[in-house]
C-alpha cells in the first residue's frame, strides 16, 4: 500500500492519497486497509449494478412509468416472517439524537440523555478527508469510552458519563465514492469505507461490552441495496469472528421507491434489521427527483410540505404499520427546529414545533423519534413515556387500521400549495449558506434556527430546478426562471459573500451547476465532493 507520504507497506494495488496526519496510522492500517479493500473487491460489483438499476429505473419514471407495489414480492408481504428479536440495548429508542462525528459533539450527544446517539458520516457529515479519519477516531475512542476533550479556551473538561445513549453509525451511502483511497487504481465505495474501518476496529470490543455494531442505513432505493448490505454485514461478521446478527440496522426509509419496498427490505435485513426510520427530508427530494418530469407534481414552498400533507402521511403511517407487523422499531422523523439558548421566544416557538410533530408520532405509533440539539432530549422523552408508560417501546399497537394504496405514496401533488418569491429566496439563501459551510466541513449547520443539513439543502435545490423546469407561477402570477433564479441569486450571493475566510463563490457555481441544467443533477453531494480537500 501507497500513502501520500510515499510509504509502501508491501499492497501496491491499495493506495492512501489522502495525508497521513499525526493518529491516521492507527485507523488506516494495512490490516485495516486490506480488510476494507476486500469488502470493496467482493460487493463493488453489484453496488455498480445497483446504481445502474437505479437510473434505468429513473428513464422509465422519466418516461411516464407510475411505480407501485411489485406483484413478483406479494409472496413476502403476505407471509408470517418476523425480524430478528431486538437487542436489550435497542428496546427503548424514545429519543435518538444524531449529529456529526466531531470529538465535542459524540461525548455531549452520548452524555445528554438520550436513548440512541446516530453518529452520521453521512448527511450531516462534511465527508472531508480529515473529517472521516478523525471521525473513526473519534468513534474508536468512544467505543472504549476513553474519549476526552480539553477546551482550554473555556477552561472545560469533556468526558463520558458511566452512563451514556446506545451508539449507532450511518455510514455513506451507496451511490458516494472516497477518493482518498483507491483499490486497483479506482476510489472505494464510500459506504465500504465507512462500514469497514469501524467494524475492523470495533466490532470485537463492541461485542466484548456485551453490545455490538449498529447502523443506520441511507438513501436505499430497492430490496436489492438491502440485500447487499445484508450480504456485506454477514461477511463482515464472518472474518471478523462474531456471531451472525450480531450487527443490526435501521433503514431510512427516505426515498420514494423505499417507500414501496418496506417489506422486503426489512426481509432481506430480517437477521440483522432493528427497524426502519420515517428519513422526511430527503423523502421530499426523492418526490421531487423521482417526478421530475411530471408537471402535475411540482410541489409547493418547502414550509408547505408538512408531514400531515397526504402523501407524506400515507407513508409514515404505512412505514409503522409494517415495522410492528414484522417485530421491528418504527422511529419517527427529524426535528428541525433548534431552541437558542440566547433566545426565549425562538426556544419557546422551537418547543412549542418540535412537542406538536413528536405527539403526533407518538399517537400515531412511533417508538421514539429524532432530534439534532440536546436541548430537545427532555420534552421529547416526556412525550413518550406519557404516551408509553412503562412500555420500552409500542411494537405491539399493530395499527391494523392503516391501509394504503401504493398511490397515495407515489400521488405528491399537494392542491392549494403556492410557490412564493419568499420561498424562492430563501431556497437560495439556505443552498448558498448550506454549501458554504459544507465546503468549510461543517455538514450539519444551524441556519435560521433550523438544523439544515445535506437533505434539507437538497429539498431547496431541487425545488427551485423543478420550479423554472416547469415554469411554476409565483403566487403574483410570475414564472419562475433562470433569469429571475439569476437575480436572486445575485442578491443572496452579494448579501452573504462578503465574509473573510468564506468559500460562496464556490457556492454559488455549485449552486448553479445544480440550478442551469436540462439534467437533474442526482446529488448536490457528486458535484461539491470535487470542491473538497
Amino acid at each position: 500500500m501507497q500513502t501520500s507520504a510515499g510509504v509502501n507497506t508491501g499492497q501496491p494495488s491499495v493506495t492512501v492519497t489522502g495525508p497521513m496526519q499525526p493518529g491516521f496510522e492507527q485507523i488506516l492500517s494495512e490490516e485495516a486497509l486490506a480488510f476494507v479493500a476486500d469488502l470493496h473487491r467482493r460487493f463493488n460489483p453489484m453496488r455498480e449494478s445497483l446504481l445502474a438499476g437505479r437510473a434505468e429505473r429513473q428513464a422509465r419514471l422519466d418516461a411516464g412509468e407510475v411505480p407501485g407495489f411489485f406483484p413478483e414480492t406479494a409472496h413476502i408481504r403476505n407471509g408470517s416472517w418476523q425480524v430478528a428479536p431486538t437487542p436489550d440495548d435497542l428496546q427503548q429508542r424514545w429519543v435518538e439524537i444524531t449529529g456529526p462525528v466531531d470529538r465535542k459533539m459524540i461525548i455531549n450527544a452520548l452524555n445528554c440523555g438520550a436513548d440512541v446517539f446516530m453518529a452520521d458520516l453521512e448527511d450531516a457529515n462534511s465527508p472531508t478527508w480529515t473529517n472521516c479519519i478523525e471521525g473513526q477516531i473519534n468513534l474508536y475512542d468512544a467505543v472504549r469510552h476513553q474519549i476526552r476533550l480539553e477546551d482550554t479556551e473555556r477552561g472545560r473538561v469533556y468526558e463520558l458519563n458511566d452512563k451514556v445513549a446506545t451508539l449507532l453509525l450511518r455510514p455513506r451511502g451507496w451511490h458516494l465514492i472516497e477518493k482518498h483511497l483507491l483499490v486497483d487504481g479506482a476510489p472505494i465505495s464510500a459506504s465500504l469505507f465507512d462500514f469497514g474501518l469501524y467494524v475492523f476496529h470495533n466490532a470485537a470490543e463492541r461485542q466484548r461490552r456485551g453490545t455490538s455494531c449498529y447502523f443506520y442505513l441511507p438513501k436505499l432505493e430497492s430490496h436489492l441495496e438491502a440485500r447487499l448490505w445484508n450480504d456485506a454485514f454477514t461477511y463482515a461478521e464472518e472474518q471478523l469472528g462474531v456471531p451472525h446478527g450480531s450487527f443490526r440496522a435501521t433503514v431510512l426509509i427516505e426515498t420514494i421507491m423505499a417507500a414501496l419496498e418496506m417489506e422486503e427490505i426489512l426481509y432481506e435485513l430480517r437477521d440483522h434489521a432493528a427497524g426502519l426510520n420515517a428519513g422526511r427530508w430527503d423523502y421530499i427530494f426523492s418526490a421531487i427527483k423521482k417526478f421530475r418530469n411530471d408537471s402535475s407534481r411540482v410541489l409547493p414552498d418547502r414550509a408547505q410540505v408538512t408531514m400531515t400533507v397526504p402523501f407524506m402521511r400515507a407513508y409514515t403511517e404505512l412505514m409503522i404499520y409494517t415495522c410492528h407487523k414484522r417485530g421491528a422499531h418504527a422511529i419517527g422523523g427529524m426535528a428541525a427546529f433548534i431552541p437558542n439558548r440566547r433566545d426565549v421566544k425562538v426556544t419557546e416557538f422551537a418547543m412549542s414545533k418540535v412537542r406538536s410533530d413528536k405527539e403526533r408520532e407518538a399517537n400515531d405509533g412511533c417508538d421514539g423519534s429524532w432530534i439534532a440539539h440536546p436541548d430537545l432530549t427532555s420534552l421529547v422523552r416526556e412525550i413518550f413515556e406519557q404516551k408509553l408508560g412503562g412500555k420500552a417501546n409500542q411494537k405491539d399497537r399493530l395499527r391494523a387500521d392503516v391501509e394504503v394504496e401504493a398511490h397515495e405514496i407515489t400521488d405528491t401533488a399537494i392542491p392549494g400549495g403556492t410557490v412564493t418569491e419568499a420561498g424562492l429566496r430563501l431556497n437560495v439563501d439556505v443552498s448558498l449558506q448550506y454549501i458554504n459551510a459544507w465546503l468549510l466541513g461543517n455538514g450539519a449547520a444551524a441556519i435560521y434556527n433550523l438544523m439544515e443539513d445535506a437533505a434539507t439543502a437538497e429539498i431547496s435545490r431541487s425545488q427551485i430546478w423543478q420550479w423554472i423546469r416547469h415554469g411554476a407561477a409565483l403566487d403574483d402570477g410570475r414564472p419562475v426562471t433562470r433569469a429571475l433564479y439569476s437575480r436572486i441569486r445575485a442578491e443572496e450571493l452579494a448579501r452573504l459573500g462578503g465574509a473573510e475566510h468564506q468559500r460562496y463563490g464556490d457556492a454559488a457555481e455549485i449552486l448553479d451547476q445544480l440550478i442551469l441544467t436540462d439534467e437533474f443533477v442526482e446529488f448536490l453531494t457528486l458535484i461539491a465532493y470535487d470542491y473538497l480537500d
